[in-house]
């Protein structure tokens, strides 16, 4: 029996984000007397959720589900300027978690704001980083998903606007909507640097490399993480059948019939364990081999808060 190829995308799950914030959490857990509270999910994913649950913390949708003076962290998607007014008030123990990377957009927003410029942010409604961010300037700020959205767009003063995007979002897409808003506002400005986020970048890049190659791509990610979506959509439109699976257990097995390579990858936010389990899993199937195809390395590492720094 010809063994079955599996075409590991590197790098895959975890970023340099996410690790911080689960880590902030797990500090917390380990040297305060809990309950230790964080609003919204730390990190989009339903296994790290249940993980840090079972060892003690509390997810809460909002702040008043967390008791007056209680320690809440705040998820690797960051908060509006409301939600930090609303926690001082209330004289909560706040540990932010955000990613070092959200707060730059958010930095950014506040600075276009305070100039003055219409704020177009370029991302999904809903989205938490998109709350939190379009909370910093919400008089100033505008929501775009799509080239139709640019189009339909009508500002105060054309000659005074900045963009900004979701740090998770594919990248060909916020291409397309980016030449659109640089076309209809000749003098848009933005961020010295890209806002989608290396993880982000290298995630769907190293996943390109092998698309092509597979017969199915499987994407490990839960189905409210942002840049886990992006990755399969990245697979189907380049004609390759593509699943978002939250673990092993969600393969189906008509998905494998003729299949003889898979491409795996993983969004930032799932474990790499979960990864592991689908390889040994598709080893139970029948004779696999595995080859990992490493575009980069990641070497760029977050400090953690000064309120859970071990000296």
């Amino acid at each position: 029996m010809t063994p079955r190829t599996i075409l590991l995308a590197s790098p895959r799950s975890f970023c340099a984000g996410v690790e911080r914030a689960i880590e902030v959490v797990e500090q917390l857990l380990a040297h305060r007397p809990g309950p230790i509270y964080v609003r919204k999910q730390i990190v989009h994913n339903t296994h790290v959720v249940a993980d840090l649950e079972r060892r003690g913390a509390v997810f809460v949708d909002e702040l008043d589900g967390v008791p007056d003076g209680a320690t809440v962290v705040f998820s690797a998607h960051g908060v509006s300027p409301a939600v930090r007014n609303e926690a001082d008030r209330r004289g909560l123990d706040v540990v932010d978690a955000t990613c070092p990377l959200v707060t730059k957009v958010h930095a950014e927003a506040r600075r276009y704001a305070a100039r003055g410029d219409t704020v177009v942010l370029i991302g999904h409604a809903g989205h938490e980083e998109v709350e939190g961010t379009m909370g910093e300037a919400l008089e100033q700020t505008v929501l775009v998903e799509t080239v139709e959205d640019v189009a339909a767009l009508q500002v105060d003063d054309s000659s005074k606007v900045s963009y900004l995007t979701q740090t998770t979002l594919a990248v060909d897409e916020t291409t397309a909507v980016l030449d659109a808003l640089r076309n209809k506002f000749r003098g848009l400005r933005g961020p010295e640097s890209a806002d989608i986020c290396y993880a982000t970048t290298n995630r769907q890049e190293a996943l390109a490399a092998i698309a092509d190659e597979a017969d199915l791509v499987l994407v490990v990610g839960s189905t409210n993480s942002s840049n886990s979506k992006r990755l399969v959509e990245l697979a189907q439109k380049r004609g390759t059948a593509a699943y978002l699976i939250d673990d092993a257990a969600d393969i189906r097995g008509e998905w494998l019939d003729g299949v003889q390579v898979v491409g795996l990858t993983a969004g930032a936010s799932a474990p790499p364990r979960l990864v592991d389990e689908v390889v040994e899993l598709l080893g139970q199937l029948g004779p696999v081999e595995v080859i990992e195809r490493e575009l980069t390395q990641e070497t760029i590492h977050f400090t953690l808060p000064s309120a859970v720094r071990r000296p």
